[in-house]
């Protein structure tokens, strides 16, 4: 209770759409940064207590972190994340270790396929708000030959489909370009007109950042390359690639071990 009051002050309204289980997570996380930012993602998400306690194991936040500026960072910590482009709703990393397959084992795009839609639940939850699923292995004709979409979603905020391309190994040009058909399909067949242009994502294993960079040149910018892991992060690498990105000196590092944006 005394944590509690400390961090959520009585000149301070909290929200009635958390419960107390929430709150009694929330008061465990040391940082007010981070803690602030699962506060309105619980809230803006409608996290249960049991989504709240996976996305804190999953450093959702850290990993958002990780690739944006300080501003964007206090932002987050604000309002949560807030989806407004597409950009917005598409993660560089995504934690898949729902699916329980283990980091050593080989299996393939099928088998990873199979233990997505087995797990479509806890997927939608780690794709984040907005997702609704449509179907998988969508048929797209293009002339004589016929080509599959592996998953398809629609984004309710952003008014658009959302196709995703499962690849268990590193992701190759042609990957890249198949996409692109995949989106230019869809908007000009699929699309209705309240639509907005489709997202394309590839979720690879593995990626080559700079084959990924000349492969979409100029190219559609809803085309995202993003990596998935199988295994939960590990949190402190994760603050000290922060720490590293955005040259926070020693000095300025709070007491509990996380730079202290706020301040500089």
């Amino acid at each position: 209770m005394r944590a509690f009051y400390l961090r959520f002050p009585i000149r301070q309204k909290v929200s009635g759409k958390l419960t107390w289980s929430h709150y009694v997570e929330l008061v465990g996380i040391s940082d007010d940064l981070e803690m602030n930012f699962y506060y309105h993602q619980a809230i803006e998400e409608n996290w249960g207590i049991r989504e709240l306690k996976r996305q804190k194991a999953a450093a959702l936040f850290l990993m958002l972190a990780a690739s944006k500026d300080k501003s964007e960072i206090l932002k987050l910590t604000e309002k949560g994340r807030i989806i407004e482009k597409s950009s917005d709703a598409v993660k560089d990393i995504y934690v898949l270790e729902f699916l329980k397959i283990s980091e050593a084992s080989h299996y393939s795009e099928s088998d990873l396929h199979k233990r997505i839609l087995e797990n479509i639940k806890p997927f939608l939850l780690e794709l984040g708000k907005g997702f609704t699923y449509v179907g998988e292995k969508y048929r797209i004709p293009v002339g004589a030959d016929i080509y599959e979409a592996d998953l398809v979603f629609y984004h309710r905020i952003l008014r658009c489909f959302v196709l995703i391309d499962l690849k268990v190994n590193e992701v190759k040009h042609y990957d890249i370009g198949q996409m692109n058909m995949y989106l230019g399909y869809f908007a000009n067949e699929v699309n209705e007109e309240s639509d907005n242009p489709p997202i394309g994502i590839i979720l690879t294993r593995d990626k080559n950042n700079l084959l990924v960079e000349y492969a979409t040149y100029e190219m559609n910018s809803q085309l995202f390359v993003s990596k998935y892991q199988l295994y939960l992060p590990d949190k402190d690498e994760l603050r000290r690639l922060i720490h590293e990105n955005f040259g926070v000196p020693e000095t300025a590092r709070g007491d509990r071990g996380f730079p202290c944006f706020a301040a500089q």
